[in-house]
């Protein structure tokens, strides 16, 4: 109901989205992509921290703060608008432009959606990191895994509903847990 305001809001995250680094946990997960070819990264969050790290390769399940998309027409345009007006018009078609990310209410984008199940569903390992395990369609990312024979692996600072069922459930931080798994994958290299 008010578009400036969440404009707003919105600039002032990815003001503060720009100021933020990759951390350990990132930086380890874009050099076990190198490891493991293989490896599909699917991620909740909207920062591009994962891709700043060096991971080439990110289903972005929420979207991408740091871009913008057309309510009216869905246009992406291929750099930030320059406009007086806020939020900016599309240059398509002069709708509302928003931030590209998903809002309660609103569904997963199809491809990354698809591109998650198939991966989870074909994955011999499945690393459940930092997340809830509440919120559904991600929520369910494990489980399907699960189903199909995959190792589970949590590695949260709380307990989540998925805790019990994970093979491996490993309390603390990512950027303590995903280096030590890293190292350990390559020493076996």
């Amino acid at each position: 109901s008010n578009p400036q305001l969440v404009w707003d809001w919105y600039a002032w995250r990815r003001e503060l989205v720009s100021k933020a680094e990759p951390n350990a946990g990132h930086n380890a997960l874009a050099r076990l992509a190198t490891l493991k070819p293989g490896l599909t990264l699917v991620t909740q969050n909207v920062d591009g921290l994962h891709q700043r790290a060096g991971n080439a390769e990110v289903v972005e399940f929420h979207g991408r703060i740091d871009r913008d998309k057309c309510f009216s027409c869905g246009h992406y345009p291929a750099a930030p608008v320059e406009s007086e007006e806020r939020p900016p018009p599309c240059p398509s078609c002069d709708g509302l432009l928003r931030p590209d990310v998903v809002w309660f209410g609103e569904s997963i984008p199809a491809d990354a959606l698809r591109t998650a199940i198939d991966a989870a569903t074909h994955c011999d390992l499945f690393l459940s990191v930092g997340t809830s395990s509440l919120v559904y369609p991600a929520a369910g990312l494990a489980q399907a895994a699960a189903e199909q024979g995959a190792i589970i692996v949590e590695i949260n600072t709380n307990p989540t509903p998925l805790t019990a069922k994970a093979d491996f459930p490993l309390q603390g931080l990512a950027t303590y847990w995903l280096p030590a798994i890293t190292a350990a994958v390559e020493l076996e290299e």
